[in-house]
């Protein structure tokens, strides 16, 4: 005699459904988790490659900029050899001790910003033996330098630049370099008359500038600006630059 199924009885399709769920819940689960680590470990190793692109382009930066400045700064010593051989000879040595310093610093990914202050003064120091008296150079640096780190060598590209365009052989000349530090910004601004180069003249090419401005989106990329206009024929530059203590 064939049994009759209880009228309240689930339908036997019910059953195997929610059996065949059961299975697959923890193994949906567990597929989910590996998935997730999959996800979490191409996000790693793609952080990683960025980073090590990040590097790879700084390095380049730094290598194509140390050159540069040498370079420029022979030229300086060039111009003197003849005419005054005496301040050749200490632009020499001054020069020497700056290349120890962007030698050393430039390899760091921070330094102390009194470094770079010194490095400044010394280098317009450098800058100034190769001026005549109607030159007049201006410099407001802090001298109660805050304990903050800072990339090395943002701010010897705006003075070498100021040098370039900012100097006169038959006219008066003016340069003005002031730096100001509010709370965890860096503040300065490069001001100088303006004598703009002739367009044959390859001399203030400007791969300094466009050094430093790749080199702030990948250091700054958020926490800066970078300001370059002529005002009342005075051509200024202003970087800010909010850095970690």
């Amino acid at each position: 005699m064939k049994k009759e199924r209880p009228d309240n009885a689930p339908p036997f399709i019910s059953i195997i459904y929610i059996d065949t769920l059961i299975y697959l819940i923890p193994v949906a689960f567990a597929i989910a988790i590996q998935s997730g680590k999959r996800l979490l470990k191409i996000e790693v190793l793609k952080q990683e490659a960025d980073n090590i692109k990040l590097q790879s382009e700084l390095q380049h930066l730094k290598y194509q900029l140390q050159p540069h400045f040498f370079f420029n700064s022979l030229n300086n010593i060039y111009a003197l050899v003849d005419t005054e051989p005496e301040k050749a000879k200490q632009t020499i040595h001054s020069l020497s001790k700056l290349m120890r310093h962007l030698l050393q610093n430039s390899e760091e990914e921070k330094v102390p910003l009194s470094d770079e202050i010194n490095f400044l003064n010394k280098y317009i120091s450098l800058m100034a033996l190769r001026q005549n008296d109607d030159t007049v150079i201006e410099t407001y640096f802090p001298k109660d330098i805050p304990n903050l780190s800072i990339a090395p060598l943002l701010f010897v590209s705006i003075v070498e630049n100021a040098f370039k365009h900012g100097i006169s052989a038959t006219k008066i000349s003016w340069l003005n370099f002031e730096m100001k530090v509010e709370n965890n910004t860096v503040i300065f601004i490069s001001k100088n008359y303006n004598f703009p180069k002739d367009k044959n003249d390859m001399s203030g090419s400007g791969i300094g500038i466009e050094n430093l401005r790749k080199r702030l989106a990948l250091l700054y990329e958020n926490n800066h600006s970078l300001n370059i206009e002529i005002q009342n024929d005075q051509f200024v530059v202003t970087l800010i630059v909010k850095v970690n203590s």
